[in-house]
């Protein structure tokens, strides 16, 4: 029995004469889809698989279909004869473009069983010649196959093929399965001393032999350490360093990943011409002070070391020298190169070194790429990925990360070991004169096809005009992007009520929750104001650590479209000076351990943001109506007295004047004066995130509620106002009752209406509304005019469809939690951004903005 290893990502390639029995081996062996047949192509193309005329147009189509499905990674089988080297090279070509491993499997049958396998195809007339010719260009390929492919495998016979397994094995940087948690160090070169020192900070404790070395060190709560290579050169006991990390990688406490420096410290002690430059000369003679046995271990232990690591299901990639998202999991000269050196420009900067190219900034994938090799004063995420060469043995600190709670932990260096030959400072990609470009939303994250990804609802598309206005609003009105961090969805109101001269009323609310199979909603009170979010640091130091802010500014407080809500900064700080007393009397920011917190919030009056639309809308219409409306039922008052039949005309406009005066007095109420922060009222009402949480879905209504309350309680300047709310049992008619009763109080007494949100256990897989509004019929006067109540109006009225509104409601939801996840994740900004961009282009959709 032949026992046939392949990689589980890779090219396969079969080669014999036709009528070997190719087609069938890949149907025994691998996945349909796994297999590209260049008979199927030719077919495909011409609709007759043994067209040779059409051989051309086949094997461009093949070798289409293999390019893409080695660009995603899947394993792909090739099903052709491939007896000509020259026929292999286009398929080698791609394996090495998408970097991956290749394998040849020659089926080496008789030429007597395939002539006859071919003359039993009714399908098949070929020309007795061909088979010969091909056996012939078989045995001249088998001469280089070994060379072409990274195995190859050869089965003479048809018992042998028959008799043949297959065996996958993974990569060997695939360790997804290792899911932490993680101490990842960066670049020790040498410095022994540091690296037992961060060890026993992060909990590990050494182990050491009879001499007192280092020779190991476990975590008694099961972490790992993973090393990010570059452990010797420039130090003082780059054997030492060895030693330790050799014997927590040989015990399972650890892996490691190669670097340059031990690339060349492998060449250099197997006696290789290399240049004996950047601290490589005191690592050979520190090394040559070691026993004969402890060099031949240590120079199996570095040659063994592999390029990089895939992670914790694939969230996690650790690289030297870092690696960009097609390299991922890849295996090639080229992947190895990446990872242990970087990408050059070419370049080299004054002071003689090579000039990187900064692919960070570019980077995009959803791995998070941990890395050293270019050393930098300070740990500093860029984008999804961060440096933790501190330089340690140039006299700054060695670094660990804690994956995954992404915490910093570093000890200082004892001393200069080795004078660098550019400043720490002049590597850092926020020093004077650089130019960091991490944070930055480009138009290709949110354009196309691609969409955004949301844990609630999946692939989230966004139309290209409405990117577009989005683009002007985000780029020219909004706050500070470092604060654009969340935009609030938007609401459907319930379904449409049935009972006379209402148009929403809370008994469609509840049931269409309680035909959900939702058992509890809350219902909460609806201010009548202007949306707010508020973004709130507990001090300067916080927003720049946390927000990269470092203007003095600490948060922001900012509309549903992005724009800062007050004009003056000073208003501004003066709001946030306030919501941070309460978060801090309400003991917010110890109980969610957090130096910061994102509110949604409720700015009252209507008129603090919405006066000029209220002048020139509303003020003028209910003007008008209360001028002109009383004059015309005068005149035709008179003409009744003269004797003119006027019918029910003035009846028509008595009632219109009525209806007039209520729509006055209707928007009146949300309006009253304002000076500075006097007679501004602010109704939080949703926690959204703090510190490594997203809280908006991960807690119940009723606790945002609690903690809104809270909030209102302890501030004593009577900014914040609190939010009410009732709980409801669906089950119950008489829960049901109650909260109807208390909907009619709050909308006879001039209230909005109420929000009404589910609380869980929600029923699995049941597409259920985030919440949805209810308004009172006094309120919706402002919305669908003064005369809505007409009986002809309301029968019109009904007729308005909800269903673009509940979908848009739906999406934009998804949309916000995925930015808060983001954001609560530490994830990049412009990833944060994609979901916030997102939701204001939604808001272009053409939906009926009165629902």
């Amino acid at each position: 029995m032949t026992e046939i290893r392949l990689p589980e990502m890779g090219l396969v390639v079969l080669v014999g004469v036709t009528g070997s029995g190719k087609s069938h081996f890949a149907r025994k062996h691998f996945a349909p889809t796994q297999v590209v047949s260049s008979d199927r192509c030719r077919g495909m193309v011409s609709d007759d698989e043994n067209d040779q005329s059409a051989t051309g147009d086949a094997f461009d189509l093949l070798h289409y279909i293999v390019g893409k499905r080695l660009r995603r990674g899947l394993l792909t089988v090739v099903d052709a004869t491939n007896v000509q080297s020259k026929a292999r090279q286009a398929l080698l070509r791609l394996a090495k473009e998408h970097d991956v491993l290749t394998a040849a499997i020659v089926l080496d049958v008789p030429e007597r069983l395939a002539a006859e396998r071919n003359a039993a195809r009714p399908d098949r007339d070929m020309p007795a010649h061909v088979i010969p010719r091909q056996r012939r260009e078989l045995s001249r390929g088998l001469r280089t196959l070994g060379r072409e492919f990274r195995r190859s495998y050869v089965l003479s016979g048809q018992e042998e093929i028959d008799a043949a397994t297959i065996v996958y094995e993974k990569p060997w940087n695939d360790r997804r399965e290792l899911t932490g948690p993680f101490d990842i160090v960066g670049d020790v070169h040498g410095c022994r001393a540091e690296l037992e020192d961060l060890l026993g900070g992060l909990g590990y404790e050494i182990e050491r032999d009879a001499q007192g070395l280092a020779v190991g060190a476990n975590h008694p709560g099961g972490r790992t350490a993973v090393f990010v290579g570059d452990l010797v050169d420039r130090g003082p006991d780059s054997p030492g360093v060895v030693r330790l990390v050799k014997g927590m990688v040989e015990a399972g406490d650890a892996l490691c990943v190669s670097g340059n420096h031990e690339a060349k410290l492998v060449r250099a002690l197997r006696g290789r011409q290399v240049r004996l430059s950047h601290g490589l000369a005191e690592s050979m003679e520190q090394f040559g002070a070691e026993t004969e046995e402890f060099r031949d271990g240590a120079l199996r232990f570095m040659d063994g070391l592999i390029s990089h690591y895939v992670l914790d299901e694939g969230r996690l990639v650790v690289a030297h020298a870092g690696l960009k998202e097609d390299y991922h999991g890849r295996a090639s000269g080229r992947v190895r190169s990446f990872a242990l050196y970087g990408d050059t420009t070419g370049e080299t900067d004054e002071y003689g070194l090579p000039v990187r190219y900064p692919w960070a900034r570019d980077y995009r994938g959803k791995a998070m790429v941990v890395y050293g090799h270019t050393p930098v004063p300070d740990a500093e995420w860029i984008n999804n990925t961060i440096c933790l060469d501190t330089g340690a043995v140039f006299g700054g600190k060695l670094t660990a990360l804690r994956y995954p709670e992404r915490e910093l932990v570093s000890v200082p260096a004892r001393q200069v070991w080795y004078e660098p030959t550019r400043p720490l400072h002049a590597a850092s990609p926020s020093a004077p004169g650089g130019h960091r470009e991490s944070d930055v939303l480009k138009i290709d994250d949110v354009l196309g096809n691609q969409g955004v990804e949301t844990r609630l609802m999946g692939r989230v598309t966004v139309r290209e005009e409405n990117a577009l206005a989005a683009l002007e609003v985000m780029s020219r009105f909004a706050v500070d992007p470092r604060w654009l961090v969340y935009l609030p969805p938007t609401m459907a109101p319930a379904a449409t009520s049935p009972l006379p001269g209402l148009l929403e009323h809370p008994a469609e609310a509840l049931a269409a929750y309680r035909g959900k199979g939702v058992l509890r909603a809350i219902c909460e009170e609806k201010h009548m104001g202007s949306r707010a979010v508020a973004v709130v640091c507990r001090d300067a130091p916080v927003a720049e650590a946390r927000f990269g802010v470092d203007d003095g500014t600490t948060g922001a407080v900012y509309t549903r479209t992005g724009r800062s809500f007050f004009r003056d900064a000073s208003a501004t700080e003066e709001v946030l000076d306030r919501l941070r007393s309460a978060i801090g009397a309400a003991g917010l920011w110890d109980e969610l351990e957090t130096g910061w917190l994102v509110l949604d919030c409720e700015l009252l009056p209507w008129s603090a943001k919405a006066m000029d639309l209220i002048r020139t809308q509303y003020a003028a219409t209910g003007a008008a109506a209360r001028a002109a409306l009383p004059m015309a039922s005068d005149v035709l008052a008179r003409a009744h007295e003269r004797g003119l039949d006027i019918g029910g005309l003035r009846d028509h406009i008595d009632r219109r004047a009525a209806n007039a005066a209520r729509f006055r007095d209707a928007y009146a109420r949300y309006c009253w004066p304002v000076d500075g922060l006097q007679g501004v009222r602010i109704a939080p009402f949703q926690v959204l995130a703090a510190e490594g949480r997203s809280l908006a879905t991960a807690r119940e209504h009723d606790w945002h509620m609690d903690v809104a309350a809270r909030l209102a309680d302890a501030d004593p300047t009577g900014l914040l106002q609190r939010t009410e709310s009732v709980i409801v049992d669906l089950a119950s008619p008489e829960s049901e009752a109650a909260v109807t009763e208390w909907w009619e109080k709050l909308t006879a007494s001039g209230g909005e209406g109420m929000v009404v949100k589910p609380l869980g256990p929600l029923p699995e897989d049941a597409k259920v509304q985030p919440g949805v509004k209810c308004r009172g019929r006094e309120y919706l006067r402002i919305i669908y005019g003064p005369d809505y109540t007409e009986p002809e109006n309301l029968d019109r009225l009904r007729g308005r469809s909800l269903g673009r509104k509940r979908s848009l409601a739906m999406r934009e939801h998804a949309l916000g939690a995925e930015a808060l996840d983001r954001l609560a994740a530490g994830e990049p900004l412009w990833r944060v951004h994609q979901a916030v961009f997102a939701v204001l282009a939604l808001e272009s959709e053409p939906v009926d903005p009165r629902l």
